[in-house]
């Protein structure tokens, strides 16, 4: 998890540094950035017509440019990242869907109860014509669609009942809008009567409603009174435009945001006296002021604040932000993070899919289940004050200069999706060279085989099948079916044995392992010396032991010892409990080369180099042989000792407990406290 988390910041870090990169080319290419400021006097009449329809405000009694372009200027300060923006809608063209409402049930789940958002819709009622025809509802849709107003079309033909009970008896349109201040409150429906079907007017009949529910301040007496004033609103944003209505974006943004912003428009057009608007910090209009506990921020100075819905909205949501908003943007990151398992699982094509869907299934799920504690949390009344410093840390951090980088490149990435799928993909395709790369180095084995992954993946699912969980943890991934085919058919003649608990043999591992030691005992050199210099008589040695290997006495078996890699180890192939023939020949030979230097009998342990939860003994109870000096010795939990080899393959063979005392082998056990170490202690 951590893994995919450094490379999703990566890739943040990534996109950040290619958004500065394009700012650098396209100041190369004109010569301009796009936070600096554009004179409406350069622009084209058609320009200007643009930004207006952007902003939302009206010019159809305006003949001239110079009409045209004092109500840009009026409306708000021009960047050329707004103009760029403008234009590039404009050629876009793309066609909007509007909705086509079945009954009811429909328009009352859709239109009147959705409380934070405006509709326009057109009823046609029975045997009827529309009263706006297709040309014009086109451009109508087009044109409300740019502020976040939904379009639907309501045939009285599908429900007459409800159209008789509303009163639509001639076809007419109808207009959305929430009837309160106040978040999730009730919908009033208003009613088209203007005889001019044009998109002008139909446009400014909507705007005039809409900005009907923002506050409008006309005197410095009223904006005096209103600036002082402390209520339910914690944040608010003022407009100081000489304008006869806010444009409709800001009307827009004021019903998406009601009861979480507050929206002011100041109209200062007949004001004589602007010495408190000094007062107060204000020096120019038009301003966009927004004003927070912490204090005043103005809405424009930086990177990616336009005079538009999409900057707004975007500004405004990552100052004011509700729960909804909070759990969408962990939910993309929580999904882009584990697509990154794609690229950083190795192996086979398929493999790469199954881990990814299980991903996705896995962090989505944990994502929902996490968020479940979190709003119930938020709903107790004695969180307000955590909820309340949350968002202050919200509006300090929102507020810095590398904030409106952020907001500015999420707005540009968004509106090219193919730049933003691409670039992932690259980082992705990255990700995964240097993976492989770093598997090949470390010399791990990847299955680039789908058939292979395929078996392999079907001899765990069997394994899984036919042998339930007994811990939580993993398990090999070699089955038992491979060696023997017989075991399937004779667990199917023994249903009961299906019942049998399969415990996973990793925890060997982690047993303490340690070396048998005795004090003063001879050095390993003196000891390898002794076997190189009797290596002679080893050949001889050992036939006299194959013709008397039946009358081996015990004390000869007592010092068997086998050395590895030059390195004395108790082997499991010596012990009786290994090798029920006793066919131990070789090894027998090579314990009489150290049988003068390896006896414990009249040795005296070395018990400080044993683990202090052990218990003290000389002998390993699974092979009946006594610790020969170098020996390698494994201890269970219970704190009884035996041979390395004796105890793994005891354990390996499916008996998961102690030889002695039947303590579980995986369970752990409080550690024994020795009072005084004797050298002749014995398991009993």
């Amino acid at each position: 998890m951590w893994l995919k988390l450094f490379f999703l910041l990566l890739y943040f870090l990534v996109l950040f540094v290619l958004a500065r990169f394009f700012e650098a080319i396209v100041w190369y290419e004109t010569g301009f950035f796009a936070t600096q400021l554009v004179d409406p006097v350069a622009l084209s009449f058609k320009k200007l017509k643009t930004i207006l329809e952007c902003r939302g405000l009206g010019y159809s009694g305006l003949l001239e440019k110079k009409d045209v372009r004092e109500l840009v200027e009026k409306s708000g300060d021009l960047m050329e990242g707004e103009l760029y923006s403008a234009l590039k809608e404009e050629e876009a063209s793309e066609s909007v869907s509007s909705t086509n409402f079945s009954g009811e049930m429909h328009f009352y789940e859709l239109v009147e109860d959705t409380k934070d958002g405006i509709w326009l819709v057109q009823v046609i009622a029975n045997d009827r014509s529309p009263l706006v025809g297709k040309v014009h509802w086109e451009k109508m849709v087009k044109k409300v669609s740019r502020f976040g107003i939904r379009t639907g079309t309501f045939n009285c033909s599908s429900d007459p009942r409800y159209c008789r009970r509303r009163g639509w008896v001639r076809s007419t349109l109808i207009m959305s809008v929430p009837q309160t201040s106040t978040s999730k409150g009730k919908v009033m429906l208003k009613e088209y009567s203007g005889r001019k079907i044009e998109a002008e007017h139909i446009f400014k009949w909507i705007t005039a409603h809409a900005a009907s529910r923002i506050k409008t301040i006309y005197n410095s007496e009223h904006l005096k009174e209103e600036w002082n004033k402390s209520d339910q609103y914690r944040v608010k944003i003022y407009l100081f435009a000489n304008l006869d209505q806010p444009p409709a974006f800001f009307s827009a943004l004021s019903v998406k945001f009601t009861g979480r912003v507050e929206f002011i428009f100041v109209n200062v057009e007949n004001w004589d006296n602007k010495s408190h608007m000094a007062e107060i910090g204000i020096f120019k209009t038009p301003s966009y002021v927004l004003r927070t506990p912490e204090g005043i921020y103005r809405y424009g100075n930086n990177t990616g604040e336009f005079i538009s819905l999409r900057a707004m909205d975007s500004f405004l949501r990552s100052i004011q932000p509700e729960v909804n908003d909070l759990f969408v943007l962990s939910l993309v990151l929580v999904n882009l993070m584990a697509w990154m398992d794609l690229f950083i699982t190795q192996g086979a094509t398929i493999k790469r899919f199954v881990v990814l869907i299980s991903t996705l299934g896995t962090y989505n799920s944990l994502l929902i289940i996490s968020w479940l504690p979190v709003l119930g949390f938020l709903q107790l009344p004695y969180l307000d004050s955590f909820y309340e410093y949350s968002l202050k840390l919200f509006r300090y951090s929102n507020t810095t200069t590398l904030a409106s980088w952020v907001r500015a490149d999420w707005m540009f990435y968004s509106s090219h999706p193919a730049l933003f799928l691409s670039t992932y993909l690259g980082h992705g395709l990255l990700v995964d060279y240097f993976e492989k790369k770093r598997r090949r180095n470390n010399n791990d084995e990847i299955n680039a085989n789908n058939l292979e992954w395929l078996s392999s993946l079907w001899d765990w699912y069997t394994s899984y099948l036919f042998h339930p969980i007994a811990s939580f943890q993993h398990f090999p991934y070699e089955s038992d079916w491979d060696e023997d085919p017989d075991l399937f058919l004779e667990r199917l003649a023994f249903p009961d044995l299906w019942l049998h608990p399969l415990i996973p043999t990793d925890y060997i591992k982690s047993l303490p392992m340690w070396r048998f030691k005795c004090l003063g005992i001879h050095s390993e050199e003196e000891m390898l010396e002794a076997s190189q210099e009797s290596e002679s008589d080893s050949d001889s040695e050992s036939k006299d032991v194959l013709s008397g290997e039946k009358e081996v006495s015990e004390d000869e078996r007592s010092t068997v010892h086998s050395p590895s890699e030059g390195e004395p180890q108790c082997n499991a192939e010596i012990c009786s409990c290994a090798n029920k023939n006793g066919h131990n020949e070789p090894y027998e030979r090579k314990a009489r080369l150290y049988g003068s230097y390896s006896t414990t009998e009249d040795m005296e342990p070395d018990w400080s180099a044993w683990p202090s939860n052990m218990l003290h003994c000389t002998e390993c109870v699974v092979c009946l042989e006594n610790f020969e000096n170098g020996c390698l010795l494994m201890g269970l939990p219970c704190g009884h000792v035996f041979h390395q080899n004796c105890i793994v393959m005891w354990l390996a063979g499916g008996r998961h407990c102690c030889p002695v005392c039947r303590w579980a082998s995986y369970k752990k056990k409080q550690p024994y406290t020795h009072h005084q170490p004797l050298s002749n202690d014995t398991p009993s």
